[in-house]
């Protein structure tokens, strides 16, 4: 502004400081909310976009700068959050300062007009600033709406955020308003504009005072009166400026006319016509006809210019005039009072239907953009027609067909609109629901079609007429499912931009206030009947409850306060106003009086104005959807269906208005041809619509693109598998292999993040699934080219082929996910995909999950972290972003997991500080499981900040979780650096600091979480207390049982019996307090959880002392003693669990009856210790004693085996089977004991029983728990795990009769009890055999370790045969470097062949044993003569084998060296093959020929032959070559070339000699040899 304007009035010191404060705090706010969640979004799009970027520089970049922006933001987020603490209740002060100013400047305004002197700003025109201050109108009677709310609710925070809001509403509408009255030429109308504007500034600023004073007395009555009186003022002050609109006068004025006239139908009684029938209908059919065609011109001018709408609502107001006086012309023709009436409810529908237009057009003029204002007006305009329709039906007695045809024609003409420009869905259809709409309809159109032909033949008017009005609906049909179809397949184009769901759909609430108001209408109407009032009640019911069930779940995703209040109390308000207006309907239902209607009347008024109230809350920008935007690609698409359905209404209206001169006149044959050719012109082009959406099927297109790119990829991924293998894969030189690392870690994660909405979009979103599956195979070609490029850096081969092979499984599940989601092509009802889908995404996160495993090891392994710290940071970014999942627990439930998580943080960190001085190495794995620990906090301290009760501890659960988050970047940062450099002393000091950081913000973690429930946290640290004592106890067994437990001094066990005693009856009372705390306060239930934990301590610590002075002479019973309190410790446990599960439930909650059962537990326990104490001196007793408690013992473990909680983690059906030899043990045990009824026995018995049991059953459980453990296999390893564990407690209870009745027949029935259990043990066994399946080896078994590395060493030799094949001969001697990638693989093929000889040694000796146990074969040499080759059986025939790697191995050498040709390698191939066959040989005749290991043994030796013989070709060719191609250089001179001749042939001859002496030292070794051969070989040789 010019200095001149500025208010000179002066201003303290003081005032300007609050101020300024006042400005910091919306600053503050304002800034937060502008910056931080775009900024966040900004930052996830960048990542997204990195690994798409080819060029690497620019990639790096990004990447970088990505990293950057969410580092400030994150620091941003602390800094204004502290800021606005200092800042945020100033925000009130601040948003009425600039209300106030923007008052002065309107003045300003004023002045400059009346001199006129108001010029436009550069850039603003009239339209555009009309638009502006029409949308911006919405925003601030929203921001106003939800200022109201908070001050209501004495929210001072987000009281001063609406007001902020609503100051930055109002000054975009000054702003706009300026530049409607700087532009306009009508000086009046911008003196009225800028008046009204400061009218609304004026109120706006008496409003947020009224609600700062609501803020200081919340509750007040007064206030809240003066609060709503000023708020109605404000909005009053609104609507007056956006009339002030260019148009939106005209459109007032026509309203108001139109209200005029419509009280010409609230007279008593009307004048009789006075004009014949036949003249009033034609009138009527005349003026419904011009109405009509008045009410597509305001829908036309709409999107003109605003004098466009002024000119057109002056139209429709004249034609509806007329309209109504041709209606009352025909009610006053009506025969009876009844028909009259009808005719006049008709008027006022026709009327009401006409105000909603005119109101549509008028809110669609001045805000364009509002989401669903188009259809709202289409809609009313359908509603003018058909009322119009309804009307014209009821009125004329034209010849029958006559006016069916018109209505129909009025109704192609309404419904037309829709497919101009189909960029809003026009209704709830799926793509698949339109396609069966379609279909539905077709088939109707078809029917009536060929019954309009019918009945115009045989002049049945009435069908003829009824088949029209099908038809008419029909195509009404047809033609939205076709808009809609069109609507979904132009945003499904990848190239348009989807649009996002809000938090509420304003769609919805429109159409149910719209809906509700119109039943309301024909409630009160006077003319209706007790059917039509039983419709309109349904209608309400509907609506409302709909309403209410969108405002519950609004409530339940919002993370505004204030918000979700308002929501909760707009749904009480509904349904309250609901229930009011139904108990007047159920009394006008009884008895239809003018009072019972009235009543009705009255009763309406509350729940309509509810339903606007939470209809303008709900249009808030806040929860609005975002609409989608259709690319010219997607406009392009929608095309062929567009036209097809254009084609469609157009041949449809000319088939119409043909049959109905047909009709009139059915002997005209020329009409009947022309209605044949509209008939064909229809039927095509359904046809053509059907094709059309069928081919567009939104994401199938994208489909095929994606899973051919992804085949490209794979194919690509394979051959740099091969070349892996064949160790050519070539170095890229280009790029480190950090930044490789960085950008193969980058695409993975994205590819991570898309799983769920594909799996999504392919169950029930057809429009959104080209989008993910372009987005998903866009990422496809990076990954390979970051995959491959990583792998060649790799020197491991291992880990080089671990990458590729792990690529290629994420690329294959990928390709298996798009097959599963285009079957499924995001149809709901195709429920048989669904199944596969979810299979498929799984498969694709395991793959990912692998991946991700494996690039962080290695990352971690150099010092890698930055996709550790990405990690953390993005899950403390979500944190804040949106709304959290749907609670499926309470807060007690995520309590405990934060501390789990928090506390496993705080253990990493120390071990960090102790790992940073001994084995900085080991630093990556431990950033690794931080990193990872704190996904999991981050997640689960969101639940639990979203259920803490207050908000104030829920916000400050997640900004203490966040801290924390920073403490762990810092640490895992510095553990990256000393990585690096372990020996930099700086470094490790910084580290050591980071460490003790981040313990300090767990501890202010765990204190936040104690202060969201004091009781539960203190049963936290109760249990964490518990299960530290029981391990404690555990090593206190150990040392008992190997007898190292002795007292520190001459105690006896009667000095610590009463202690023991005493200290049991206390735990008894705690328990008492805890189980009552749990229905009590937090502070009594934390007390007794501390005072429970500090007691079974001392207990513990007495039990010790007591069962250390029994002496270590006998263990058995100091066993006895400590398994008796660790069974209270462990009940106390189960017992805290449940307390805090039971904490603040009410009485009938499931988890109070565990409480009560974990109680019982607790006190038999207590029971049992105090029996064992009081039995441990008596040697007469305590061997039964213990017995007792071990049989309890036993019973309580099978009741938590049988439990359907699933065990924390799962071992192998080995684990299980191991474990059952400790019940046959202790079986055999009970039996002797019960035989001989010895104490000592009975004692050892119990002891070893307990043991055994929990092994069993907890193995058992594990097991069968498995991933691939079928169904079936785990039902059956469960039963039998129970059947075993009730045998062995009936034996033990049997043992126990028996010591009591010692008798010879009591003892013989131990046997049959015995083989019970015997019998149970073999059926659980066969179960674990049975959950190993086929598929199942041990990985530590001789033979498969065999089997494995004979395969890889048949791969290695064939792998060298072909190299040797692709060779060219050498023409000049070797040199080591021309062949080097040749004899590496050689060397590759030597290094698995002797790795496999290692194993076969270790297989043959196991096969040893077994041939010596089973006789075949003595354990010394028969023959002491012999040379051993063959007396130890398959243990010499694998040292032959080793023997002949050796020889390969010195061949491969020489070969390297230069020393050696082909043919040394053709012979050392050929011994690998001999010794192999040998090998095989001695199996098949020592070993069980139906053994499955020798079989996988036998086939994995046949290919090791087979590529040896592979090689000896390849190598026997490779040396032909080599002879012919050799170059002989022949001397030119005689003497020299004779010489050259004589020199030739000698050497000839001297190599014929040596060859056959080679023969017969080779016949002789091998007949020496042969003597001794076993018998059964030379035979088979035979």
């Amino acid at each position: 502004r010019c200095p001149c304007t500025c208010p000179t009035r002066p201003v303290s010191l003081s005032s300007a400081g609050r101020s300024q404060a006042g400005r910091s705090g919306g600053a503050v706010s304002y800034f937060l909310f502008i910056s931080l969640q775009p900024g966040s979004k900004m930052v996830s799009s960048a990542k997204a976009a990195v690994p798409t970027v080819s060029d690497q520089a620019a990639a790096m970049q990004l990447s970088q700068c990505a990293k950057n922006l969410a580092t400030s933001l994150a620091e941003l987020r602390t800094a204004s959050q502290k800021a606005h603490e200092a800042c945020g209740p100033m925000e009130i002060d601040s948003a009425l300062n600039t209300v106030q100013t923007l008052k002065n400047e309107l003045q300003d305004a004023k002045v400059a007009a009346v001199e006129s002197q108001l010029k436009p700003l550069p850039g603003e025109t009239l339209e555009k600033c009309a638009q502006d201050l029409g949308s911006t109108s919405k925003a601030v009677g929203s921001s106003m709406a939800q200022l109201l709310t908070c001050a209501a609710q004495g929210n001072e925070h987000y009281t001063g955020v609406a007001a902020r809001e609503t100051a930055q509403a109002l000054k975009t509408l000054a702003q706009a308003a300026r530049g409607v009255a700087a532009s306009t030429s009508d000086p009046a109308a911008a003196h009225a504009m800028l008046d009204s504007a400061r009218d609304v500034m004026e109120g706006s600023a008496m409003l947020i005072q009224e609600a700062k004073q609501a803020l200081i007395a919340p509750g007040d009555a007064e206030s809240q009166q003066r609060l709503a009186q000023v708020a109605k003022a404000v909005s009053h002050s609104l609507n007056n400026c956006v009339n002030c609109l260019p148009g939106q006068k005209d459109v007032d004025v026509a309203l108001k006319s139109i209200g005029e006239s419509s009280k010409k139908l609230l007279v008593d009684s009307l004048p009789p016509s006075t004009k014949p029938f036949q003249e009033a209908q034609s009138e009527l059919n005349q003026a419904a006809a011009d109405l009509n065609q008045s009410a597509g011109e305001v829908v036309h001018a709409t999107r003109g210019q605003s004098g466009e709408l002024a000119a057109a609502s002056g139209k429709f107001s004249d034609d509806f005039d007329e309209f109504l006086d041709a209606g009352i012309e025909m009610a006053g023709q009506a025969q009876t009072k009844e028909d009259q009436i009808q005719v006049i409810g008709n008027l006022k529908n026709i009327s009401m239907a006409s105000s909603k237009l005119l109101l549509a057009a008028k809110s669609l003029s001045v805000d364009p953009g509002a989401p669903n204002a188009k259809n709202l007006l289409a809609a009313a305009a359908r509603a003018v027609t058909e009322s119009i329709n309804q009307l014209i039906t009821l009125c004329t007695q034209q010849a029958p067909g006559q006016k069916e045809c018109d209505n129909a024609l009025r109704e192609l003409e309404t419904v037309k609109g829709m497919l101009d420009n189909p960029n809003e869905p026009v209704s709830d259809l799926s793509y698949f629901d339109c396609i069966e709409s379609v279909m539905e309809n077709s088939k109707v159109l078809g029917e009536s079609m060929a019954g309009i032909s019918q009945n115009a033949k045989t002049g049945d008017l009435p069908a003829f007429g009824e088949c029209v009005g099908i038809a008419s609906k029909a195509l009404c049909g047809l033609t939205e499912a076709a808009a809609q179809a069109a609507y979904l397949v132009g945003i499904s184009d990848p190239n348009s931009q989807a649009g996002h769901q809000g938090l509420v759909d304003p769609i919805q609430f429109a159409r149910a206030n719209q809906a509700i108001q119109m039943a309301c209408q024909n409630l009160v109407d006077p003319g209706s009947s007790p059917s039509q009032v039983l419709s309109a009640a349904t209608i309400v019911a509907k609506h409302t409850s709909a309403l209410c069930n969108a405002c519950r779940i609004a409530s339940s995703k919002t993370a505004n306060p204030v918000a979700k209040r308002h929501f909760v109390q707009s749904a009480k308000e509904v349904a309250n106003s609901t229930a009011n207006l139904v108990k007047t309907i159920k009394a006008l239902d009884g008895d239809f009086s003018e009072d019972n209607r009235n009543k009705c009347r009255i009763a309406t008024a509350p729940l309509i104005e509810a339903v606007e109230n939470l209809t303008a809350f709900a249009s808030n920008p806040e929860f609005v959807s975002i609409p989608a935007q259709i690319s010219s690609e997607g406009s392009q698409a929608q095309e062929p269906i567009l036209v097809s359905a254009k084609t469609m209404l157009e041949s449809s209206s000319y088939l119409i208005r043909t049959a109905r001169s047909l009709a009139i006149n059915p002997k005209d044959p020329p009409t009947w041809s022309v209605l044949a050719g509209h008939s064909h012109t229809v039927s095509d082009s359904i046809k053509g619509l059907i094709t059309s959406i069928r081919d567009k099927a939104p994401g199938q297109r994208e489909c095929d693109y994606s899973i051919d790119g992804i085949n490209r990829c794979i194919r690509d991924i394979e051959q740099a598998s091969l070349a892996a293998v064949s160790q050519s894969l070539a170095t890229r030189d280009d790029i480190s292999v950090e930044a490789l690392q960085e950008q193969l870690t980058s695409v993975v994660q994205e590819i991570g993040h898309l799983i769920d909405p594909i799996a999504t979009a392919a169950r029930g979103e057809a429009a959104q699934l080209g989008h993910k599956v372009t987005q998903l195979a866009s990422y496809f070609e990076p990954l390979i080219l970051a995959a491959v490029g990583v792998a060649s850096k790799i020197l491991d081969h291992q880990q080089q082929m671990t990458v590729l092979d792990q690529t290629k499984t994420l690329a294959e599940s990928a390709l298996q996910m798009l097959y599963a989601a285009k079957e499924g092509g995001g149809n709901p009802k195709a429920q048989h995909t669904h199944d596969a889908i979810t299979e498929a995404a799984q498969l694709m996160k395991e793959a990912v999950d692998d991946i991700m495993v494996t690039l962080n090891e290695a990352a971690s392994e150099v010092g890698l972290v930055g996709g550790m710290v990405d990690a953390i940071a993005e899950a403390m970014s979500k944190l804040d972003e949106g709304t959290p999942p749907e609670p499926k627990g309470t807060f007690v439930d995520y309590q405990t997991t934060v501390v789990k998580y928090s506390k496993a943080i705080a253990v990493t960190a120390q071990e960090m500080m102790t790992k940073s001085v001994t084995n900085p190495e080991e630093l990556g794995g431990l950033a690794s499981q931080m990193t990872s620990d704190y996904g999991h906090l981050a997640l689960q301290g969101q639940m639990a900040a979203a259920t803490a009760e207050p908000e104030e501890i829920g916000f400050q659960i997640r900004t203490r979780v966040q801290d924390l988050g920073h403490g762990c970047i810092f640490l895992v940062q510095k553990a990256g650096a000393l990585q690096v450099c372990p020996t930099d002393s700086y470094t490790k000091r910084e580290l050591i600091e980071c460490a003790r950081a981040v313990t300090e913000k767990v501890s202010l973690v765990l204190s936040a979480l104690q202060a969201g429930n004091k009781g539960t946290q203190a049963c936290i640290t109760a249990a964490t207390a518990v299960s530290g004592i029981i391990a404690d106890l555990d090593t206190t067994i150990m040392f008992a049982t190997a007898g190292t437990l002795n007292a520190e001094n001459s105690e006896t066990f009667a000095d610590h019996r009463e202690n023991i005693l005493k200290t049991a009856k206390a735990l008894v009372e705690d328990t008492k307090l805890l189980v009552s705390g749990a229905a009590s306060t937090p502070d009594r239930l934390a007390q007794a959880a501390q005072s429970s934990a500090a007691t079974i301590t001392q207990l513990a610590e007495v039990v010790k002392l007591g069962a250390a002075s029994l002496g270590s002479n006998d263990p058995e019973t100091q066993v006895v003693l400590i398994n008796a309190i660790k069974d209270v410790a462990k009940a106390l446990s189960d017992l805290i669990g449940a307390t805090k599960g039971a904490a603040s439930k009410p009485a009938d909650d499931p988890s109070m009856y565990q409480l009560k059962g974990a109680a019982k537990v607790m006190v038999t326990n207590v029971t049992s210790l105090l029996k064992t104490v009081k039995a441990v001196e008596d040697e007469a007793t305590r061997g039964t004693r213990a017995l007792e408690a071990t049989i309890e013992y036993i019973k309580q473990e099978l009741t938590v085996f049988q439990s359907k909680e699933v065990p924390e983690k799962t071992s192998s059906p080995e684990e299980s089977i191991r474990m059952t030899k400790g019940i046959t043990m202790a079986t055999a045990k009970a039996v002797a004991a019960g035989n001989s009824c010895r104490q000592e026995d009975v004692i050892a018995t119990a002891n070893l029983s307990r043991k055994a049991v929990s092994d069993m059953l907890m193995a058992c459980k594990q097991a069968s728990f498995h991933p691939d453990v079928s169904d079936e296999v785990r039902t059956r390893a469960l039963r039998y795990g129970t059947e075993c564990t009730l045998g062995y407690l009936d034996l033990l209870e049997h043992v126990l009769v028996v010591l009591q009745k010692p008798t010879p027949e009591l003892k013989h029935q131990l046997a049959a009890f015995s083989k019970r259990v015997a019998g149970a043990v073999t059926e659980l066994i066969q179960a674990a055999e049975a959950m190993k399946g086929t598929e199942w080896v041990d990985p530590e078994d001789p033979t498969v370790i065999a089997e494995t590395e004979l395969l890889g060493a048949a791969a290695s030799i064939e792998a060298a045969a072909k190299k040797l094949e692709q060779l060219k001969p050498r023409a000049k001697p070797k040199q080591a470097d021309e062949t080097l990638d040749f004899e590496e693989q050689i060397l590759e093929a030597a290094k698995s062949i002797a790795a496999a000889t290692s194993a076969l040694v270790k297989s043959a000796s196991a096969a040893q044993r077994e041939l010596v146990a089973q006789g075949k074969v003595g354990s010394i040499p028969a023959n002491a003569a012999d040379d051993g080759q063959w007396s130890q059986g398959l243990i010499s025939a694998a040292r032959m084998v080793a023997a002949a790697t050796s020889s390969l191995c010195e061949a491969a050498n020489a070969s390297v060296q230069g020393h050696a040709s082909e043919e040394k390698l053709i012979s050392s191939a050929k011994q690998v093959a001999a010794s192999t066959a040998q090998l095989l040989v001695a199996c098949k005749v020592k070993a069980d020929q139906d053994s499955e290991a020798m079989r996988r043994l036998q086939a994995a030796g046949n290919a090791v032959k087979r590529a040896s013989d592979n090689l000896v070709r390849a190598a026997q060719k490779a040396a032909f070559g080599k002879a012919d191609d050799d170059d002989v250089v022949v001397k030119t001179k005689f003497v020299g070339g004779i010489a050259q001749i004589i020199a030739a042939q000698e050497e000839m001859l001297k190599k014929e000699r040596e060859l056959e002496e080679a023969r017969k030292k080779l016949a002789q070794i091998r007949q020496q040899q042969y003597k001794f051969l076993p018998t059964e070989l030379r035979e088979d040789e035979g």
